[in-house]
């Protein structure tokens, strides 16, 4: 059973808004994970995500969040905070987040602890490659990841 997800969101069509998954899509290039771990591109599916997360205990979302900080800008959203985040956000992915997250609860497959991690966006124009600015801020985004991996006991081992 799964254990931890690792979820990118976003949209790679508008720039830095698919951030979390071109984070995620690093993540699987360079690392390999245990077998209660699973790392998930996780787009703009929304409702889409319920059965990938379903025995999932906790879940660390990677997401573009657009606050008043400047682009690059690292943000670490945890308990009630990840709440207030996702009812605050305006994009459609991120409303199916919520909804996944609720409908969990409905279905009486909470998720225990949620942990949102992300970056300011610098563009979100149509475009496939992410800002300068965002690109060079991967490298922080990824190292994040694996030490909240790494709170959570879960050995990752480098293979790139």
């Amino acid at each position: 059973m799964i254990k931890i997800t690792v979820l990118g969101i976003g949209n790679i069509l508008l720039q830095d808004e698919g951030l979390g998954v071109r984070t995620v899509e690093r993540l699987m290039n360079n690392y390999r994970f245990p077998d209660d771990v699973q790392v998930l591109d996780g787009g703009t599916l929304g409702m889409g995500l319920i059965p990938f997360l379903d025995g999932t205990d906790k879940l660390l979302i990677v997401d573009a969040i657009a606050g008043k900080l400047p682009p690059g800008s690292i943000y670490e959203l945890r308990d009630g905070e990840v709440k207030t985040y996702f009812k605050q956000k305006v994009s459609l992915h991120d409303l199916g987040i919520q909804d996944v997250l609720a409908t969990m609860e409905v279905l009486e497959k909470p998720i225990k602890e949620i942990v949102v991690v992300g970056m300011q966006p610098g563009t979100m124009n149509v475009g496939l490659e992410l800002s300068s600015e965002i690109e060079q801020g991967l490298v922080k985004l990824e190292s994040l990841v694996l030490k909240q991996l790494a709170d959570w006991q879960a050995e990752v081992e480098q293979v790139g």
